[in-house]
This record gives C-alpha cells, structure tokens and sequence, in this order.
C-alpha cells in the first residue's frame, strides 16, 4: 500500500544494474504469498522481491484496531522475519516500470533487469482527491482506518463521543475491503448504545455514491436489516469531495441514476470516518502495464491466468490488478497459486492451466460479537461458503474466525504458502441451491 504523490519527481541516474530471474515487486500478502509458493516448487529459482518497508502490516485488523479490539502493535511483524530466506529483499522503492526492456526503476537509481515479472504492490490511497482531508486527518475528529496512522484515533475518537453527528464514507472508486467503511460503524454504534445517553444524542449516517449496501445482493438484504435494526441513516448517491476543517462540515455531490453531479450538499459532522479514493500506484499508471482508458490504472491481466495482456513474461495479483473481483487479501491468497503455477508453467514452456474463479472474502463485522462471513465469486456475484453454514447471516462463531482464527491463519500459514483451509471442507461446504 502507497500513498499518491500529486507531482512526479525526475527520474534518477542508474546507479547500479542488478539482475535476477523472478522480480515481485511488492511485499506485502501478495508478493510474500507467491513467493513462498514458488520455492516450494522450485527451490533454485532466483527471486527478488522489491519493497521499501521494514514494517508488515494485517491491514485487516486496522479495522479492529479502530474498533478498540486490537492495538496497532498486535498488526505488525518486521519485513526482514516475513520474507523467504532465499529470496533477495531489495529494500527500495520502485519508480518506473519498463516491460518493453524488461527493467524496473527504483528510488536509489538501482536498475533491476528480469525475465519475469509478478507485480503486487497493493493500492494507493489518494487522499489529495478529497479537498482538504490531508490537512484534517488525524484531528478534530476526522479519520480512517485505512492508514496504521489513524485507525488509533478512531478508537480514541470513538470511546470519547459524547453525541452529535457521526459519519461514515465510501469513496467513488474501487477500494480494498469494500466492507471496511461500514464495519467500523456497526462497533461505534454498539460503543454509543453502551453508554448512557450517548446512541440518543447521535446521528449515525452512512454515505456512498453507490445504490446498495453490498455487491452481492443476498449479502445486501441482510446488511439493508441490519441498518434498519439500528436506525442507522444512509444516504446513497453522495460523494465526499470536500472537508471544511474550520467549520466542522463535510461537502457531498450528489449524483443521479446515470451518475451524473447534479448537486451539492453539506452536512455537519461531529466524528467522521472517510474511506479515501484508491487506485493503483503511480508507477504503474504511468506504465505501459496500466489498463488503457481507465482512470485507475490497475495492471491489465487476463482475469483467469493473471497473465498480462499484453506482456507475456508479467503477471499481477492483488489489489492493483485489473481483475474484476473485491481487493481482499482472501482474494490474493487464491490469486498467489494461480500465479505461481503459471509462471512456472511458462519457465517451462508449458501452457498456463491454472486458473482464477473470482472467489474473495470480506468478514463483515457488524458488532462486538457479530460477523458476516461474506464468501463469494466476484465474477458472478454469488455467495460460497468455506464451511457447512449459509454464510448469509450473522454469526458469533464467524466473529472469532474474524478476531482469533484469521490473524494466525495470515501469519502462520497464509504468507508461508500453505493450502487455502477451506479446501480441506469441501466435501461438507454449504452451497446455495
């Protein structure tokens, strides 16, 4: 994850021409996961995975963290104890992608030449789209949880309101955890039911330029009740564009059914929560990787072998491809072997079987003790579930898989390339009839 820097910096002087079979450029889920899986078929490859951070971050459990569940250091492992012994950590940041030469660009000038590419750098959060949110963040009760940064104040922000106008945005673009914007929401809720007073005095509203609750309509019916139930008000069509520190307001478009800007409003806010625009990293869109004539620019990967389009020797996964799927880590971590067997594949001159369904995953807390496992084929739109339960209620049970089981499972067996557990289940999954 990246954030957007509004103006481009020149390029630097080469400083040194490093060469490796296998370039990932980025260490998080994604880069981690698929090369793990690629040792373990095949120990000698020569593989470098290109990240700037010393820190790793379960950026699910910012949400936690902003919920008072967890604390900010239960989130984080150092890079160097999470990346493969014999992979090559080339700790720098990559500026320039050049597939027609097979090069990548980095921050310090190194020059890093390959034979394939597996780009996964995760997603850029641009809060410089919304006028003066870099400004507000992290004060006056503005913040998000999708910055280690803020997701403390959340919590700090939370357990202190006393009453008036909390809000909670959904950008207009495609974000990591679609859930994520209105998770935090059910648990400041429930904090402000806990205390005396508090729920009465407090407005709670939601706000997406989207036309319902979830993308998958079953899961949508059932958070359509849950927002029902708690009275919480939800304003679709509304667009955050503008924050007014110094008056406390939050500026609104608002579209029409063709998505067309046919007003603006504003409303007063008291806590709010933005879930800023996101898109992929700089980098890639200015590349020749980018997916022409979007505005995103997410690498353009065929949505089933993940190999690039255009690029033989590229492939992508995660939150800055192209696939039309949620950007979840669930989701990568079904991406990671479709990746790995395919380049193996193509080492091997072997044609590319494996393939992607569209299978992702987004845990919906909505409460202290409730959650939403929300399984499903982001190509079809369809509920799956990994276990013998209709995944289409709100469960204890999936609470602590949320809490409890699914840290340890991303720690100890996800980013070591272990088998997906679901698997193990199958002859006993639900399935919708």
């Amino acid at each position: 994850m990246v954030t957007s820097t509004p103006q481009q910096s020149p390029l630097p002087a080469i400083s040194k021409t490093l060469h490796h079979q296998i370039a990932i450029v980025g260490g998080g889920a994604a880069g981690i996961m698929t090369a793990s899986l690629l040792l373990k078929n095949n120990s000698a490859l020569d593989i470098a995975i290109i990240d700037p951070s010393d820190k790793h971050y379960y950026q699910p459990g910012w949400t936690l963290t902003g919920g008072g569940v967890f604390q900010l250091q239960d989130t984080v492992r150092n890079q160097r104890d999470l990346i493969p012994q014999s992979t090559t950590w080339i700790q720098d940041r990559v500026i320039q992608l050049d597939p027609d030469n097979q090069a990548i660009l980095t921050q310090t000038g190194h020059k890093i030449e390959y034979e394939y590419l597996i780009v996964c750098p995760g997603i850029q959060l641009d809060w410089h789209l919304i006028q003066g949110l870099p400004e507000a963040l992290g004060k006056n009760g503005v913040t998000s949880n999708y910055s280690a940064d803020y997701a403390p104040y959340t919590w700090e922000l939370i357990r202190n309101f006393q009453g008036g106008n909390a809000l909670f945005t959904f950008p207009n673009t495609p974000i990591k955890c679609g859930g994520a914007p209105q998770k935090v929401m059910y648990m400041a809720d429930d904090t402000f039911r806990s205390k005396s007073g508090v729920r009465q005095r407090t407005n709670v509203q939601f706000f997406s330029p989207l036309t319902q609750m979830f993308a998958v309509p079953e899961y949508s019916a059932l958070l359509d009740r849950v927002i029902e139930e708690r009275e919480i008000e939800v304003k679709f069509r509304h667009n955050l564009k503008a924050i007014k520190a110094e008056t406390q307001e939050a500026l609104f478009d608002l579209y029409d059914d063709r998505g067309n800007i046919v007003d603006e409003v504003s409303y007063p806010y008291d806590l709010l929560h933005v879930a800023p625009p996101q898109s992929a990293p700089d980098f890639i869109k200015n590349s020749p990787l980018a997916l022409p004539h979007s505005p995103y620019g997410w690498v353009d990967v065929d949505r089933y072998t993940l190999q690039h389009n255009r690029y033989r020797n590229v492939f992508s996964l995660g939150d800055a491809s192209s696939l039309p799927t949620s950007k979840t880590a669930a989701a990568a971590r079904k991406q990671a072997p479709v990746v790995a067997e395919n380049v193996l594949a193509l080492i091997d001159s072997k044609p590319l079987l494996r393939h992607y369904d569209g299978y992702t995953c987004c845990p919906l807390i909505t409460g202290y003790d409730k959650t939403i496992m929300a399984e499903f084929d982001g190509y079809r739109g369809t509920p799956l579930s990994s276990f013998p339960l209709n995944p289409v209620k709100e469960r204890w049970i999936m609470w602590k898989m949320k809490t409890t089981v699914l840290p340890w499972v991303y720690w100890h067996r996800m980013l070591k390339g272990e088998p997906f557990e679901g698997d193990y289940l199958k002859p006993i999954q639900w399935k919708k009839r």
